[in-house]
């Protein structure tokens, strides 16, 4: 805080009351000629009472000394023109953490996460959380802010820039539009979309894999595509992209669960009734 304001603290000593009279005396007269006096009113809104207390302050300031010339507004007046201009903005209480950054480039801060450059995967860094802002540090240098995120538990603050190469050439895509182009080949692509989609923390870590399953419609045709997301699904309510791969690979979704017939009992060779043990003989 005095850094901000430029300014230095002092601290009084320890049990030296002298050093700090002047602020006590003031307490003491604030407390008398303020709270004192207003001490039996009622006022019904914060703002009433503030008022209140501005103009009991405003006569205070303005009260001359007893025992010098002038009063406090003109003391502060003279002093005044050896006063820095306070700063743009004013001075936020801040808590600092120390977090590491994940795998997914996110740092976790009260359950909600906020992206970090890449090249700090792994490392520890400083985190300083005011009521409005998230501040990264690495080595006391800032690398990155963002805007805190309040309500929902788990929701993510992405920036573009800190994705790895290799996820930024996805950022023009979003799930909206893969659900759409999923759903033109079928309802059982669309629904592998949606398990791939959902099945990630952050949305954008999905992307490549949907990419790569919905291009395999063109080596293959959207409609064997289709047809193998639909024996996938029939395993599990989310394939992943590889099951899907290796069913059109191999051919499978070309075999159809008709052609798969139980063996009768001739196919198995002669078996025995129950005559043969004697069960029934008495």
């Amino acid at each position: 805080m005095a850094e901000h304001y430029g300014t230095a603290v002092i601290p009084a000593r320890v049990r030296k009351p002298k050093d700090k009279s002047s602020v006590e005396g003031t307490v003491g007269v604030v407390s008398t000629f303020i709270l004192a006096v207003i001490r039996n009113q009622k006022f019904f809104t914060l703002r009433e009472l503030n008022e209140v207390i501005s103009e009991r302050l405003h006569l205070l300031n303005h009260k001359p000394f007893q025992k010098k010339d002038g009063s406090r507004a003109v003391l502060f007046a003279e002093e005044r023109l050896s006063l820095l201009p306070l700063p743009i903005r004013a001075f936020e209480l801040s808590l600092w953490k120390i977090a590491t950054v994940q795998y997914n480039y996110h740092v976790g801060v009260d359950y909600q996460f906020y992206s970090v450059p890449f090249e700090y995967i792994k490392r520890k860094v400083d985190v300083r959380l005011t009521q409005s802002v998230v501040e990264v540090f690495f080595e006391n240098i800032r690398i990155c802010s963002h805007v805190r995120l309040y309500g929902k538990l788990g929701q993510y603050s992405t920036v573009d820039a800190h994705m790895p190469p290799n996820h930024q050439k996805y950022t023009q895509w979003n799930g909206k539009r893969f659900r759409s182009w999923a759903t033109k080949i079928g309802a059982n692509t669309a629904a592998v979309i949606e398990g791939i989609l959902t099945g990630y923390k952050i949305e954008q870590q999905s992307y490549r894999a949907c990419m790569a399953l919905l291009k395999m419609s063109d080596p293959y045709t959207p409609e064997r595509l289709e047809a193998a997301c639909v024996k996938a699904l029939r395993y599990t309510p989310r394939p992943p992209y590889k099951t899907i791969q290796t069913i059109l690979k191999t051919g499978q979704d070309k075999i159809s669960d008709e052609s798969v017939s139980s063996p009768t009992s001739s196919e198995l060779g002669f078996t025995r009734g129950a005559d043969y043990s004697g069960k029934g003989v008495k």
